[in-house]
Order: structure tokens, then sequence, then C-alpha cells
């Protein structure tokens, strides 16, 4: 079956607003022919693109996909974070990239194991940068924020909620003070790394039965994405700028984390040139999309550019 998907190379961007008007991608955008709305934000554009529905189960998807060990059982993420007090609150400033090493992380883990315990779950260090908690048969999980809505935003409105919640608000709260008083975190500040004061839950769910794609591959370095094409056999490829000049039409190449600086300086040379072979499907994550073919390059009449 012919699916249109097969048909471009879809450019997975940033929201399209912090693209100043004088960026190269704008000159592809001036020649380009506007589509119907996509999917918004980082959750809703992986779950679109395989089929599955929002929230998506990252968890159970991403301990498979580095552990194996995923089974029927249900899964969050707990990703090493930094939370920074302020006058109102606290912030959410980091999480998942905190430089820890195997035995950091382990160090860590082994302090706030008892914790987990206690309160029936276990933890796992699936890598240094990315944690798992395995939920007991039947724990009800509440809504969890994923990073990218609680990114720099007070912590107090992305904690769950309600009654429901209140078990994890107690938890989390004590897994605060105890790597606030943990010494890896003042080794840590004498070597001016950021604390690792947190753990962001998010993701829950078990494993989903399948996992499908129109895709033929992906390119990018996102772990959830991986988790994702390894499910539905899509192959997937390290973001390198070889790979990206190298793509046909059914690949998804994902840019959409990286500053809109990066694409100017780093591949917008790249996806002008890729545009010239290939018809291009440009997709920010605030929803908007464009479909630019090789020929609209002549559409000189629509700026210069291209």
């Amino acid at each position: 079956m012919d699916d249109p998907a097969r048909r471009v190379i879809d450019i997975w961007l940033p929201h399209l607003a912090r693209f100043a008007p004088n960026h190269p991608l704008r000159s592809l955008l001036r020649k380009a022919d506007p589509l119907a709305g996509g999917a918004r934000g980082y959750m809703e554009g992986l779950a679109s693109r395989f089929g599955l529905s929002n929230p998506l189960p990252a968890g159970a998807l991403t301990r498979k996909l580095i552990a194996g060990d995923a089974g029927t059982d249900a899964w969050l993420c707990a990703d090493p974070a930094w939370v920074q007090p302020d006058l109102n609150g606290a912030r959410l400033l980091a999480y998942g990239q905190m430089q820890l090493s195997d035995d950091d992380a382990q160090r860590l883990a082994d302090a706030l194991n008892p914790l987990f315990d206690e309160a029936g779950m276990a933890l796992r260090v699936s890598s240094p940068d990315h944690w798992h908690v395995r939920l007991s048969a039947g724990m009800d999980i509440p809504d969890f924020a994923a990073p990218e809505q609680a990114l720099g935003e007070d912590l107090y409105y992305h904690l769950p909620q309600g009654e429901q919640g209140r078990p994890w608000r107690i938890l989390l709260n004590d897994v605060q003070v105890m790597l606030h008083q943990h010494p890896l975190n003042e080794e840590r500040r004498a070597r001016g790394l950021p604390p690792v004061n947190h753990l962001w839950l998010w993701g829950g769910g078990v494993l989903p039965g399948s996992v499908s794609a129109t895709l033929t591959q992906v390119i990018g370095d996102d772990l959830l994405l991986a988790a994702l094409a390894k499910q539905a056999r899509v192959s997937c490829t390290p973001r390198t700028k070889a790979s990206v000049s190298a793509a046909t039409p059914g690949t998804l190449v994902d840019l959409q984390d990286l500053p809109v600086d990066d694409i100017a300086t780093q591949w917008a040379d790249v996806l002008v040139a890729l545009a010239k072979k290939h018809a291009l499907q440009l997709s920010f994550a605030s929803g908007e999309r464009w479909l630019h073919r090789p020929w609209h390059r002549l559409r000189f009449w629509r700026g210069s550019g291209a």
C-alpha cells in the first residue's frame, strides 16, 4: 500500500516561533506549501508516528531497549534530575543528562532503594542517566508530567494531585531529602556540577502489545524514539550530517530537540541540499507542517534562498 509518509522525508523541528525571520530554513518555508496541522509536542509527535495513544509508556519502552526485561510489568522512568529552589517553590532545570558515572549512579540509587522497597516498588539503574521503577502488580499510576512539560517550571504544578497522588508526593519529598543529604552532591558541587537532588517520574505503563509505523527509517539520538523504532522494527540511525544527507523518502529526521541556532549553523546547509533531491515535510513541534518539493526552489517570486 502506498502511504504519503513514504514519499517524503519528515524533518521534525522545534517550535516554529523560535525560528527568526532570517533563519536559513525560512527560505524553504517561503517556497513550500502549507499542510494541515499535525501533532504538537514531543510525546504527541512520537505517539502519532508510531500509531500509539498519548501518554506513552516510556518507562516500559526504554527499559526494554536498555535492559531487555520489561516483560509484562508496569514501569516508570525515574530520570536523575536537578531541581533548583526559588522564592516561589522549585523548578526542574535538568534531567537525564547529569554526567553521572556508573559508580555515582549506583551510590545514589543504593541510598534510595529502601524508600522504593518500602513503597512496594523496585528502583533500577538501567544506565547512569536513565533509571526506572518497576511497579507492583495492580498499583495505580497517576498522571505524571513528561519532562518536556515541566522543564523550567514550578515543580508543584507537575506533581501528582489529589488523594491518589498523596503517597507519590510523600515518596518524592523523601527522595529529595535523601539526595540533598547525599555526600556525592557535595563532591559534584566541588567539581562545578549541579546536584542530583530529584528523580523525575514519568511515562508509566506496560509495554504495548504492538507498535507500528509507516516509516522505513528514523535518524535521531533520542532514547524513546530509538525504543519505539525497535518495537516497530524500524531501523534507527544516529544523527550525523552523513546520515541525514543520505536520507531517503520514508525517513524521519529528528531535530526537534536542538536549539534553532545550532540548526542554522550545523544543519541548514544539509537540509537545503536534501530539499533539492527529495520532497521534505517540515514538521514543527508546534504543529505546523509544510511540504517542500525539489522543484519548489524555482519559485523565485516567493523570496530568495534555496
